[in-house]
């Protein structure tokens, strides 16, 4: 093999259940109905979130990993399933107070949530349903 390290990802997909509500604090409440439809009915709604956080940095040569998957799945329980898991997005989770709980926003706070746990995360990858998926690397316009 090469005297190079290798670069690798990892991922660790996860999956949980939360409700919200998508309503904007930037809209009035004709103009969420209007932007949100069904999305915005004021009880709320549920999903089955599925989460796949992955990792990218150099492939230890000596253990073989770019980090041990068992650490991580720690770390994604700890930092993100204890607080979204079985919750109302909106009110049990003190960020989406002043955010809507769109999967991008929700995508863009596990990211904020992990980033500080794992330095050479690479991706957040929320799917809401088999069909809407939000995808976020940490790219901020200038």
């Amino acid at each position: 093999m090469s005297e190079r390290n290798r670069i690798g990802y990892i991922k660790r997909i996860e999956s949980f259940s939360a409700a919200h509500r998508l309503h904007s604090p930037f809209f009035s409440d004709e103009e969420n109905r209007q932007l949100y439809g069904k999305c915005n009915h004021e009880n709320g709604h549920g999903h089955n979130y599925k989460l796949e956080v992955t990792l990218k940095g150099e492939i230890d040569p000596k253990t073989g990993m770019v980090m041990n998957i068992a650490d991580l799945k720690v770390i994604i329980n700890d930092i993100v399933m204890k607080q979204l898991d079985h919750k109302n997005i909106d009110k049990d989770v003190p960020y989406f107070a002043n955010y809507p709980s769109t999967a991008e926003n929700i995508a863009v706070y596990i990211w904020d949530c992990l980033i500080e746990h794992l330095p050479n995360l690479y991706e957040v990858l929320l799917h809401e349903t088999d069909k809407n998926i939000a995808i976020y690397r940490g790219e901020m316009n200038n």
